[in-house]
């Protein structure tokens, strides 16, 4: 554990991406093996299941505080962390341990198997051999709360330096269903074992908004998609069986048994990268996002909604044909493997082939732009026609380039603290808009300020708190923010009758009056207009 604590406090006190890849790569070169998996592991999301209830938590290290737990209590906001404001209560460690991190991360699984007096003494036994710093992280890892603050991108850029792999390769081979107690970290990670899992995925490429169209060159150098509003996933059809992948590499087959019938028609290895998306076959059109939404979490998905919500993947392009990794090859050769393995297929297949749209210069592009609410798209993806496919978050060849956001100006009336290092703000808001005289609740928002304008709004809220309920403010209704927002839709659990997809704040309208905010009205006829 005291390795992993040293690598945690690396990577704490700095911001540097050099500074944090050499901190990585140097654990990896002389962590033991297990912890190496596990580090991979909790960096790329599969935390341990969480075992102890944090009311628990709170109780005990207010009980080995000596300290009363209302006391506890007012310390903890202020703080901003549990799993902190626990390792800063606690009195100093009477014992030592030299455990490894895989060793603890075993205690931590196995506490769910005990009753509440039995899980209480193996916590307070560890935090009675653990330093500080470490104990914080034994915290975070019964919470599920560890976030080191570095993306997986740079884990991978680091495991390759300390294992001499090619950073894509070892991106593709942390992809699919992997867990420390389905691998070993030889198996994952050195070994050469393309048999090793039939269901991986690749890593997803994924593409910056687009800021200046006139970066882009030669409009004849680019290709133009509609940008639809679904799930991002990839298709996977190796030895006779399918896998679908969501972006956030979450297995995510069963929610779409639509797709089952696909590998009688695919050939094997034949992996396919689209947009899950509810569709209209009468009309041969997607749905709104709104439609799909049901469908979203669910393990199984009635017939009602099957029916009502159809799902088809919009295929845009493909990255393993006749069994090969055709990533590196050029966008324009993809797609006409793309079109002919498209085109043997059934027509009451569950796969349509994005389109490109055709168009000789930018400002018939923009021209068309302008109409992708009303096709229920979000805009245009510009793909070069030379670009490979590559791994992850990159500039130059992909662009996204959406529509500009909804926007309605609605009235501050409720704010709630942060947590982490803007536990000390009010960053939490929640905002009105007028019906009649009334201010009627619609949307939350948590971003878009800057750091200045939070502590300005947090110093406002305290001066002209009209009531408390629990952590949420009643504030004095004073002050306007315009809310950017991608879509709105009906919502029968809202008093308002609406939702809003992706809120956030966009300006605070310091030149505006509360009485010139918008209206309920305003709302609905967005709704009518794009819901």
């Amino acid at each position: 554990m005291k390795r992993f604590a040293d690598l945690f406090t690396a990577l704490d006190q700095t911001t540097k991406t050099n500074a944090k890849v050499a901190a990585l790569a140097a654990y990896f070169a002389v962590a033991p093996d297990t912890d190496k998996l596990w580090t991979i592991a909790l960096l790329s999301g599969r935390r341990p299941k969480r075992g102890v209830t944090t009311t628990l938590l709170r109780e005990w290290a207010a009980e080995k505080a000596d300290i009363p737990l209302w006391l506890f209590e007012e310390s903890y906001p202020i703080v901003g962390d549990l799993s902190e404001t626990i390792a800063l209560v606690l009195p100093p460690a009477t014992r030592s341990s030299d455990k490894p991190l895989t060793e603890w991360i075993e205690i931590v699984r196995d506490l769910g198997q005990h009753d509440p007096p039995g899980k209480k003494r193996i916590v307070l036994e560890a935090w009675d051999s653990l330093p500080s710093i470490e104990r914080f992280l034994f915290n975070k890892l019964i919470t599920g709360g560890l976030r080191i603050g570095v993306s997986q991108k740079l884990m991978t850029r680091a495991l390759a330096q300390a294992t001499g792999i090619e950073e894509a390769t070892l991106a593709h081979r942390l992809m699919g269903d992997w867990t420390p107690d389905t691998t070993t970290f030889d198996d994952l990670i050195l070994s050469e074992n393309p048999e090793a899992d039939a269901s991986k995925p690749y890593p997803f490429y994924l593409a910056y908004q687009l800021e200046n169209l006139g970066d882009l060159g030669d409009a004849s150098d680019w290709r133009a998609e509609w940008k639809w509003d679904g799930i991002r996933g990839q298709l996977v059809i190796r030895r006779g069986t399918h896998h679908l992948w969501s972006r956030g590499e979450e297995l995510i087959t069963d929610r779409f048994p639509e797709f089952a019938m696909l590998p009688d028609f695919v050939p094997d290895g034949t992996v396919f990268d689209g947009e899950i998306l509810a569709w209209d076959h009468a009309e041969d059109r997607p749905q709104s996002f709104n439609a799909l939404q049901p469908r979203i979490g669910r393990k199984t998905v009635p017939k009602k909604l099957l029916k009502e919500a159809p799902a088809v993947l919009y295929v845009y392009d493909l990255l393993e044909h006749q069994g090969q990794d055709i990533r590196e090859q050029s966008y324009d050769i993809r797609r006409t493997h793309l079109a002919e393995v498209i085109g043997t297929l059934p027509n009451d297949a569950p796969i349509r082939l994005s389109a490109n749209q055709p168009f000789s210069n930018w400002d018939e592009l923009a021209t068309l732009r302008e109409t992708s609410r009303e096709r229920l798209a979000e805009g245009f993806m510009l793909k070069r026609g030379a670009s490979p496919y590559l791994s992850g978050r990159k500039k130059g060849d992909w662009w996204k380039w959406k529509v500009d956001p909804l926007m309605i100006d609605a009235v501050m009336i409720y704010a709630q603290a942060g947590s982490g290092r803007r536990a000390n703000l009010f960053t939490d808001f929640t905002f009105a808009v007028w019906n009649g005289n009334d201010l009627v609740p619609f949307t939350k928002a948590y971003s878009g300020l800057t750091d200045a304008e939070f502590r300005k709004i947090t110093a406002w809220v305290k001066r002209n708190t009209l009531q408390k309920f629990g952590p949420v403010r009643q504030v004095t209704p004073e002050h306007v923010f315009e809310i950017a927002f991608e879509g709105i839709q009906r919502s029968p659990r809202h008093k308002s009758g609406v939702a809003l997809r992706f809120p956030r704040m966009s300006r605070w309208r310091h030149d505006k009056p509360m009485q010139e905010a918008n209206t309920l009205d305003d709302l609905k006829e967005m709704l009518d207009q794009y819901g």
